[in-house]
């Protein structure tokens, strides 16, 4: 299975799109925003895919045991055994072709491998597939393959069908880390981390997203802007020159219209 595509960021329309399904009014995108947060800056410094454009996963070995019914747990007991650390991020797309390539000589298909890891931007589970709007773990990873919008729409089919959109309305972060992380959310301070992210996004600091955007452009380029998170720093006016200087356009290392335009057509066409 080909997990490279485009890559494509967020967009404007495809948050609003988002927040309307969700009835989130726009003064509650700060607690979406704190999910993406929490969700993705411990892997992904805030982007739903790796600079190799792959979205960004993490294998969780207990799953594929459950999803193998364990036939794997003797020969492979780093692919299918009992619950442990995810191990480094270079190591989660290995553990995932390897998953994938024991389940299809078994006979089973790609799918007790793609369930057992989560998807991009919200980290949806691959078994929850159905809960996200999906017909199998195999059609929601091709949508998320393709971008952030589409990871949005499966994290967003995720919170309408479990219910946890409520929480996330009246900002319940303890009961919403609950049904989204899992009963170990409290030591994981995961409610905690969400409450804290809500404040700093709804004190005004929101991501931009065409600053965003192009950060998203400069990873994928290999600029290293730094942290994918809507805010012109230093890394990103620095990674910013050095591509204006590539592209023949002036070195200002701020992102005006052209340097815009043509950043998006060189990384997203």
């Amino acid at each position: 299975m080909n997990f490279v595509d485009k890559a494509r960021p967020l967009s404007r329309k495809g948050l609003a799109e988002g927040l309307e399904r969700l009835e989130l009014g726009s003064g509650q995108t700060a607690a979406l925003w704190a999910v993406f947060e929490v969700e993705t800056s411990g892997i992904t410094q805030g982007f739903g895919f790796r600079a190799d454009r792959r979205p960004q996963i993490l294998f969780e070995r207990h799953k594929f045991r459950d999803a193998t019914q364990g036939r794997f747990n003797t020969s492979h007991p780093d692919i299918s055994g009992p619950q442990g650390g995810y191990g480094s991020l270079s190591t989660q797309y290995p553990k995932l072709d390897k998953a994938i390539a024991l389940s299809e000589e078994a006979g089973l298909g790609t799918e007790p491998a793609l369930r057992s890891a989560s998807w991009g931007l919200g980290q949806v589970m691959g078994f929850n597939y159905e809960l996200a709007g999906f017909a199998s773990a195999t059609e929601m990873v091709k949508a998320m393959v393709h971008s952030e919008d589409a990871q949005l729409l499966g994290m967003i089919g995720y919170l309408a069908s479990t219910g946890l959109v409520k929480h996330l309305k009246s900002q319940n972060w303890e009961a919403f880390a609950r049904g989204y992380n899992g009963k170990s959310y409290a030591q994981n301070r995961y409610h905690i981390k969400l409450e804290e992210q809500y404040a700093r996004f709804s004190s005004g600091s929101m991501p931009n997203i065409e600053v965003r955007t192009a950060q998203a452009g400069l990873l994928v380029l290999g600029y290293a802007p730094g942290k994918i998170d809507g805010v012109m720093g230093q890394r990103t006016k620095g990674a910013l020159s050095n591509f204006q200087i590539a592209n023949g356009l002036p070195a200002s290392g701020e992102l005006d219209a052209g340097t815009y335009e043509k950043l998006v057509a060189v990384a997203f066409s």
